[in-house]
C-alpha cells in the first residue's frame, strides 16, 4: 500500500493528469459540457475537458504513466531525455522545459526505489512460508535493476503438500491477474510442473518466460530476503488468529448466560420458513460467527416433501437435509441451532437432530409473540431481559433468517407467475415462453417488443398472437 501511495503521488506531482472522471468524448468538448476546474489553473491539468490538450499528446502522457506504474522508471526517463533533446533542436524551449522539470521529477521517485545488485533485467522474486495448514507468499517486483513493489498472499489448506504445488498455487494466483509479467520469474524451489507454468506466463506475455530456482549469488540471497518476509507476514497472520480465538464478543457471552448453554455460540445457524397460502414454500438458513453474518454461507431451501402450508414438517425437512450433509461431508456442526418458532417448531428440529444422532446439540426456538425463547425438554418460555445484549443478538439473527427466505419466496413467486402469464397466450408453452424471457428480460419487454422483434423468436404467426393478447389488455 505504501508503495501504490508513492507511485499515486509521483504521478500528480510529474504528470499534470485530470483528476476528474468525466466521459469526454469529441461531442462533450463541441459542446462545451464541462468547464476547466482548479487544477488547470495551478497547472495540475492540462484541461481535456475543454479540448486544451491535443488527444494523442494526452493518450501518450497516460502511456508514460503506465510504464511508470510498470516500474519501467529507467527506460522513461531515457526516452524522456530523447524528446526534451529532440524539441530542443526544434526550438521548442517551453516543452523542452517542461519535459525536464518531468525528467527531475522522475529521478527523484528513482532514488528513493531500492536498487538491487543485478542486471536491468525485469524480475520477480517469489518465495512463500508455510506451518500447519496456513503459507503466506511474497512477491518481490525488479524493473530496471530497482526494486518497485511488493505483494502478498494469504493460502490455506497447504498441510501435506508439496512445496512445489504450493509454490504453483501462488503464481496462479498471482499472475492470473496481473498485467506486468516480467522476462524472468525466480523462485524458491521447483514446481510440480514447470513446463506448463512456463509456458503459460508465455502466453500471458507474449513472449518467452524464464523460471529460475538459484542456488547461489546475488539472486539466491534475493529468495531468501523473499522468503524472510513471507515468515515475518506469516507470523503477523498467526498472532492474528490467536487474538480473534481469544476475543469472543459481549453478545456471545451474555446469551450463553441467559440461556445456560455449555459452549459459547460463537457459530450459530438460523432457519425459517415463507410460503402464503402454502404457495411456492421455502426456507432459508443464515449464519453467524461471533456475533457477525457470514453470507457466504447462507443457504436457500426449496421445500419438496410437504404439500400445503405445514412448518413443523418443513422445518423437519430442512432440519434434515442440512445436518444429515454435514455429517456426511464431516463439516463443521454450528454452537447454537436457532429455529424461527415456537415449541412446535424447535420439536420438530428436536426430533430429527436425535434421529442424526445429534441429541446433544444446542438448540433454541425463538417465537415472534414476545419474543419468546424456547428450550428442549422445558414448556414454558425462557425469560430474558429486554434489555440483554444476548436476545438484541438472536432478534438479529432471527431478522436477518425470515428477510432473506421472504425475498427468496418473493423471487420464486414472481417468476412463476410471469411464467403463467405467457402461458396463457395461444401458441406460448414453456419452452417458447422461457425463449422469450430470455430475449426480452421480462414479461414487460415481451409486452413492448414490435411484431417483427418477437418473429425473430417465436416465428411471425405467434408473434401476432403475442401482440394481439397484449393489445386487447391495454
Amino acid at each position: 500500500m505504501k508503495n501504490v501511495r508513492s507511485a499515486l503521488k509521483a504521478i500528480r506531482d510529474i504528470f499534470m493528469i485530470r483528476s476528474c472522471n468525466f466521459l469526454i468524448d469529441g461531442e462533450a468538448i463541441r459542446k462545451k459540457k464541462f468547464k476547466v476546474c482548479l487544477d488547470y489553473h495551478i497547472k495540475k491539468c492540462e484541461g481535456p475537458c475543454e479540448g486544451l490538450v491535443p488527444q494523442d499528446k494526452y493518450n501518450a502522457m497516460i502511456d508514460q504513466v503506465a510504464s511508470l506504474l510498470r516500474g519501467k522508471t529507467g527506460s522513461l526517463i531515457r526516452s524522456l531525455r530523447a524528446d526534451m533533446e529532440r524539441h530542443s533542436a526544434d526550438r521548442r524551449y517551453e516543452e523542452a522545459a517542461v519535459i525536464r522539470d518531468r525528467i527531475k521529477g522522475l529521478e527523484a521517485y528513482s532514488e528513493k526505489q531500492k536498487a538491487v545488485d543485478l542486471d536491468a533485467t525485469d524480475r520477480d522474486i517469489i518465495a512463500f512460508s508455510a506451518e500447519g495448514d496456513d503459507a503466506c507468499g511474497v512477491i518481490f517486483k525488479l524493473r530496471d535493476g530497482k526494486m518497485v513493489g511488493r505483494q502478498h498472499y494469504y493460502l490455506g489448506n497447504v498441510e501435506g503438500k508439496p512445496d512445489g504445488e504450493v509454490l504453483e498455487t501462488l503464481l496462479q494466483q498471482y499472475y492470473l491477474d496481473a498485467e506486468d509479467i516480467p522476462r524472468e520469474v525466480i523462485i524458491q524451489t521447483p514446481l510440480e510442473d514447470t513446463e506448463a507454468i512456463t509456458r503459460w506466463l508465455g502466453e500471458r506475455r507474449g513472449e518467452a518466460v524464464s523460471i529460475v530456482v538459484p542456488e547461489s549469488g546475488e539472486e539466491a540471497k534475493l529468495v531468501r530476503l523473499t522468503k524472510s518476509n513471507a515468515r515475518f507476514l506469516l507470523d503477523e497472520l498467526k498472532i492474528q488468529k490467536m487474538k480473534r480465538a481469544d476475543y469472543i464478543p459481549h453478545p456471545l457471552v451474555a446469551l450463553q448466560k441467559d440461556l445456560r448453554l455449555e459452549r459459547v455460540p460463537r457459530k450459530i445457524e438460523c432457519f425459517d420458513n415463507s410460503n402464503i397460502q402454502g404457495t411456492d414454500p421455502v426456507a432459508s438458513m443464515v449464519v453467524f460467527i461471533d456475533g457477525k453474518p457470514r453470507k457466504s454461507e447462507y443457504r436457500r431451501f426449496k421445500i419438496q416433501s410437504v404439500a400445503g402450508p405445514d412448518d413443523f414438517a418443513s422445518m423437519r425437512e430442512i432440519i434434515e437435509r442440512r445436518y444429515r450433509r454435514v455429517l456426511e461431508e464431516q463439516g463443521e456442526l454450528p454452537d447454537l441451532i436457532v429455529v424461527d418458532g415456537g415449541k412446535g417448531q424447535l420439536s420438530s428440529a428436536v426430533e430429527v437432530l436425535q434421529k442424526l444422532g445429534m441429541g446433544g446439540q444446542q438448540v433454541i426456538g425463538l417465537a415472534k409473540r414476545l419474543e419468546e425463547v424456547f428450550l428442549p425438554g422445558r414448556s414454558e418460555p425462557e425469560l430474558i431481559a429486554k434489555t440483554s445484549s444476548g436476545l438484541r443478538l438472536l432478534q438479529q439473527v432471527r431478522d436477518e433468517a425470515h428477510r432473506f427466505a421472504v425475498t427468496f419466496h418473493r423471487t420464486l413467486r414472481a417468476k412463476r407467475t410471469l411464467q403463467t402469464e405467457l402461458d396463457l397466450i395461444e401458441g406460448v408453452g414453456k419452452k417458447r415462453a422461457k425463449e422469450l424471457l430470455e430475449a426480452f428480460g421480462s414479461v414487460q419487454g415481451v409486452k413492448f417488443a414490435t411484431t417483427e422483434q418477437l418473429g425473430e423468436v417465436v416465428g411471425e404467426k405467434t408473434a401476432s398472437k403475442i401482440r394481439e393478447y397484449f393489445s386487447s389488455g391495454e
